[in-house]
């Protein structure tokens, strides 16, 4: 898996999935389906943002990180 994101991409991403991860936890509950829905979403998001890899971004040959343009 190569770096595909870039440092923006990345830090929205981080934050991001931590807003929608206290909002699944603590706003609506784990307990329903919306909660569910946005706890698997906020750590999709926030695994990508941490590790700089996109699948998505993989399959259609987007790269906002700057350095692996080299």
């Amino acid at each position: 898996m190569k770096v595909n994101e870039g440092t923006a991409d990345r830090v929205i991403r981080v934050i991001l999935g931590i807003i929608l991860l206290v909002i699944g936890v603590l706003e609506v509950g784990s307990a329903e389906i919306l909660g569910i829905v946005l706890i698997v979403v906020g750590l999709i998001i926030l695994i990508t943002g941490i590790t700089g890899f996109c699948a998505l971004y993989s399959l259609l040959g987007i790269k906002t990180c700057k350095k692996c343009e080299k």
